[in-house]
């Protein structure tokens, strides 16, 4: 880990005031990082030291030992760290990850004991960045944390999946309907078809909201399911009081930890949760009203969030459809309603204006919501 230059008062106070996080046996070579920023491990590296209080993300790659430019999937964990804290964890040779089991406690405070000693072998957090991960995590608490992150705690880029059914014998697969392995394909959709139904190893998976399907109450009318169609406000409603029941806001945390596990974790299924989770924000009108304290926060969680990603991130390869734009579209349509608070209002016009003059993105044009919606009725409800 490169030096940091630092006063020399505030250094000593940071050592004694901050968190330190001790990772043994970790091999030299590996890609390790916390938060922000990342560094490849030296032989002399035992942790990192002067850990800012709060919420944090440590990551790693393994390296291939006989091939060091081979770089194994990024794997992390959070950990919610208190002042003066220390965490004593391992390296587990076998599995090629970080142990997130305990330390004794007698091991822990024998190290407390002879942190001095330890000093040279501990990085310093790097405090050039700290705030801009405040503002990535500022509604990310211990109790978001524990109720998200898999049983496991560990994050990684690619879930280890398994087969939902074995499978191993013919018998198996003519239960399923499914042709003998030494059948040849007649389709690319047939060679789809055969694969096996696959899902997460279990206690791996990052525990997400649930999201709804059906975006309107059971026994809606056409109209109603049109309504609904157009303003998720019902969806989102459901979503929170479900939930959080006791602050909607909290559902922000969960939209950080979602963007934080994808930026920083390259987990592509966060990245999924995270724009389900804003489109049903986004196009909640009714919503905007009853929560603006919510809506003036989310504008604020995502003018620090694009600053990370590059403007053309979100453009669909095939269709060149922007999912951002589009959906912000709606976002700024409904925040420009009488019945927006003032505040909401102001707010949203004027990151309206700041992504257009960064990112040059026209929000102007008609939303796609404003189009004729053709909606599925559930079967049983006829329209006249």
């Amino acid at each position: 880990m490169a030096a940091m230059q630092m006063d020399p008062e505030l250094a000593k106070h940071l050592f004694f005031e901050g968190a330190t996080v001790v990772i043994l046996n970790m091999p030299k070579g590996t890609e390790f990082g916390i938060d922000y920023n990342s560094w490849e491990v030296g032989p002399k590296f035992r942790g990192v030291k002067m850990i800012p209080p709060g919420i944090h993300f440590l990551h790693y790659s393994s390296v291939d030992k006989a091939n060091p430019r081979e770089v194994g999937p990024r794997m992390g964990f959070f950990l919610s760290l208190q002042q003066r804290g220390l965490v004593v964890l391992r390296w587990n040779a076998v599995l090629e990850e970080v142990d997130l089991s305990p330390a004794p406690e007698a091991e822990v405070e024998a190290m407390r004991a002879n942190l001095q000693e330890l000093d040279p072998f501990l990085g310093p957090y790097p405090y050039t960045t700290l705030k801009k991960w405040v503002s990535l995590t500022s509604f990310i608490t211990e109790a978001t944390m524990e109720r998200l992150q898999p049983e496991s705690r560990q994050i990684c880029a690619f879930s280890e999946m398994l087969p939902v059914l074995s499978m191993r014998h013919t018998k198996d697969r003519v239960g399923q309907n499914l042709p003998r392995c030494g059948t040849e394909c007649k389709s690319y959709q047939e060679g789809l078809a055969r694969l096996p139904e696959m899902k997460p190893k279990a206690g791996t998976e990052i525990r997400f909201s649930q999201l709804p399907t059906q975006m309107f109450p059971a026994g809606a009318t056409p109209a109603e399911i049109t309504r609904h169609s157009m303003d998720l406000s019902y969806a989102l409603e459901t979503v929170l009081s479900r939930q959080f029941p006791s602050c909607p806001q909290e559902v922000l945390g969960e939209l950080q930890f979602a963007f934080v596990c994808f930026l920083l974790g390259n987990v592509y299924e966060a990245f999924e949760h995270w724009k389900q989770l804003l489109n049903l924000l986004c196009r909640s009108e009714e919503a905007m009203g009853k929560h603006h304290a919510l809506y003036v926060n989310l504008i604020s969680i995502l003018y620090h969030q694009l600053g990370e990603i590059p403007a053309d991130f979100f453009v669909d390869i095939v269709s060149q459809d922007n999912f951002l734009t589009s959906t912000l579209q709606v976002f700024f349509s409904s925040a420009r309603s009488i019945a927006v608070d003032a505040t909401l209002r102001r707010k949203a016009e004027k990151f309206q204006a700041h992504l257009t003059k960064k990112f040059r993105w026209d929000f102007e044009a008609e939303p796609e919501d404003c189009a004729p919606v053709v909606v599925e009725l559930p079967e049983g409800v006829e329209t006249g």
